[in-house]
């Protein structure tokens, strides 16, 4: 605005697809005395990039926008100035359109852990708390979390979000997620167009409300610091102080994407190996509800600092000439 302050720009909704799943209000009472254990669900989960997207395609071609990518790129671009490790994507410019990609053998789905932290961890491939086993076992962790606090469709009819998933097959068991494609004029030049992710929804004073859904893991109270449970009930905010300096950047990526999908609620989950020296056997000792633009504020994410973060890098890729970056 004249001000110099970043505006904010308003979501425009351009389709909703596939299905959301009903919340299990009993995750919302686990404590460390009652835990539960994390269930490892068998059900393929989708990802799929940009390019490969066929509802993008469509709108790509109808010139919806001149920037395309998925919530989780939009994310890592806001939030990139928190990140330690390195991640990158591919970029696209063809015929005024820019396709933001995550690449075929990269990281980019991986979850970190302590990546924030002031002692850093070791890069040791094999050490079950390395950087590497660190990251696959969170994200194991969290898409565990992600389907046990949902309710089976044959329990609770799951809510048709809008048209059918595009990814998964007729018939096929695979995960159940919604999506939201929105739109976002930042500027005459910069319109962008984003699938955005929902992952189950949940009644809430007589209103439907949309949930992003995310886990967090305690692999050694030893190493971080705060042993979750002893103080999740007692002192809260001791724990989530010591993950937001640990994970500044994926809590802020998580926000990030909760935001742009216009989720009312993400719910936090706090999974934690049964054995510090096992990896493989968790329990979910909590679940922690925040309404996404409190959760900012608490974490100092301004919107209007994420979308000028993200517009700059925009201008700048719709400025090269034509190929692959």
């Amino acid at each position: 605005d004249k001000a110099g302050r970043p505006i904010i720009p308003e979501a425009e909704e351009l389709g909703s697809y596939g299905k959301l799943r009903w919340f299990n209000k009993a995750f919302d009472k686990v404590t460390p005395k009652f835990e539960r254990e994390l269930s490892r669900t068998r059900k393929p989960r989708y990802n799929v990039t940009t390019s490969d997207d066929p509802v993008m395609e469509q709108f790509a071609k109808k010139k919806a926008g001149t920037v395309f990518a998925t919530d989780s790129m939009v994310a890592a671009i806001m939030c990139a100035a928190r990140s330690v490790y390195s991640w990158d994507l591919v970029m696209t410019k063809q015929d005024g359109q820019v396709f933001f990609d995550k690449r075929d053998e990269g990281n980019f789905d991986l979850l970190t852990v302590s990546e924030t932290a002031q002692e850093p961890i070791s890069d040791d491939k094999d050490n079950i708390n390395g950087v590497s086993q660190l990251s696959k076992e969170s994200t194991a962790a969290n898409g565990n979390f992600a389907q046990q606090v949902l309710m089976d469709d044959s329990a609770e009819k799951a809510m048709d979000f809008g048209a059918k998933d595009p990814f998964v097959e007729a018939g096929e068991d695979a995960a159940v997620s919604g999506y939201r494609y929105r739109k976002w004029k930042l500027s005459n030049d910069v319109t962008l167009v984003a699938r955005c992710e929902l992952d189950g929804v949940v009644e809430s004073k007589g209103a439907k409300s949309l949930l992003s859904i995310k886990a967090l893991t305690e692999f050694d109270s030893k190493v971080t610091g705060v042993d979750w449970r002893q103080k999740i009930e007692t002192q809260r905010g001791a724990v989530i102080a010591t993950e937001l300096k640990n994970n500044a950047n994926k809590l802020a990526k998580w926000t990030c994407s909760a935001l742009l999908a216009g989720a009312d609620q993400m719910k936090l989950g706090f999974v934690s190996r049964v054995h510090p020296k096992d990896p493989n056997v968790h329990a979910i000792i909590n679940t922690q509800t925040y309404k996404p633009k409190d959760f900012a504020q608490q974490i100092n994410l301004t919107e209007g600092n994420m979308w000028g973060v993200f517009k700059s890098i925009a201008e700048t890729c719709l400025k090269m000439d034509d190929g692959k970056y």
